[in-house]
């Protein structure tokens, strides 16, 4: 068992901007898009979380593949939200980033779970 609390990726995570973002999206979007991306950052952290408390690094490696799987939805409902013009051009590039960032440590702590 790892303790999540203490892994960058969940401490990362669990500070991607996405509510602010959200805030800013029409009504009519408030049970789409916006609701979407709202259970997508949640998953993230979520899953990293639960993966830590399980009892196997391949049942954690398997959490943190779902984790993984959330921030890439999470980046393509970004994207469209960008495209829809549904946010400023200047708030996505850091969100967008940090996304990216998180990606690749879930990406290395998978690797470095699978070594062992």
């Amino acid at each position: 068992m790892h303790n999540f609390k203490e892994l960058n990726i969940w401490k990362r995570s669990i500070k991607v901007a996405v509510y602010k973002i959200a805030a800013t999206f029409p009504s009519s979007e408030r049970y789409e898009l916006t609701s979407q991306a709202k259970r997508a950052v949640v998953s993230i952290a979520s899953n990293i979380a639960e993966g830590a408390g399980r009892n196997t690094d391949k049942e954690f490696n398997y959490f943190l593949g779902v984790a993984i799987g959330s921030s890439f939805e999470l980046y393509t409902q970004l994207v469209i939200a960008g495209e829809l013009e549904l946010v400023k051009e200047d708030v996505l590039p850091p969100v967008l980033n940090e996304l990216e960032e998180i990606q690749k440590m879930i990406r290395g702590f998978k690797e470095t779970l699978n070594k062992n």
